[in-house]
């Protein structure tokens, strides 16, 4: 496990690296508004798992390697943009399962692990992720010291920050949701994380 003194600075430099908002906390709150909090759990599962994968890599020495396939990331970042942007427009057109039903019963909600898969691909397919996490782990791991072990801690320390500003976003996003619909405008609603939505895919693609 990290030191004492490596957690002291290292937990407070990521948790407002993460409470930063960005492509996976903006989904989150989308999601919070759509799906609700309970739903969006299984995306944050997704989310959670690339986080951990990009950050092991990270750890281990991969991501320098990936960062040197840029067509890799080109594929990952069109595809995964594309669909998010999507997803955007029929949420802002009132339609597909991610947007809010007038009525419960007219749209099944989106499957598990759709929600999931949206979370591990915002979060694998982002270049810059991966350079973040190259530039911040290294420092804070001492080579005298077992390396898995460090990587372990500092990886589950990273994933139950991470999960916490979830959390926040998205509840963010159904307290919002709830001050919205006080108009009984479920459209304004739809087009507002539509909206976001595409901007999160544009982001991805083109960031």
């Amino acid at each position: 496990m990290p030191s004492l003194s490596v957690l002291s600075v290292f937990v407070p430099t990521f948790f407002l690296v993460s409470l930063t908002p960005g492509m996976c906390m903006t989904l989150a709150m989308v999601l919070g508004m759509t799906q609700g909090v309970k739903r969006a759990l299984w995306m944050m599962l997704g989310e959670l798992v690339g986080v951990g994968l990009v950050a092991f890599s990270a750890g281990a020495g991969v991501a320098a390697l990936m960062l040197k396939l840029p067509a890799l990331f080109a594929l990952f970042k069109w595809l995964g943009g594309a669909y998010l942007v999507y997803l955007g427009w029929l949420m802002w057109r009132s339609r597909g399962r991610m947007a809010i039903p007038d009525n419960l019963e007219d749209t099944a909600p989106p499957k598990r692990r759709e929600l999931a898969m949206q979370g591990f691909v915002t979060a694998v397919a982002n270049p810059k992720g991966w350079a973040f996490f190259v530039a911040l782990l290294p420092p804070f791991i001492d080579p005298a010291r077992p390396v898995l072990t460090q990587l372990a801690g500092l990886i589950l320390v990273i994933l139950s920050l991470e999960f916490t500003c979830l959390l926040l976003y998205a509840s963010g996003g159904k307290s919002l949701r709830h001050l919205l619909a006080r108009g009984g405008s479920v459209r304004l609603l739809n087009r507002i994380a539509g909206t976001l939505m595409i901007g999160v895919g544009l982001w991805l693609a083109l960031g």
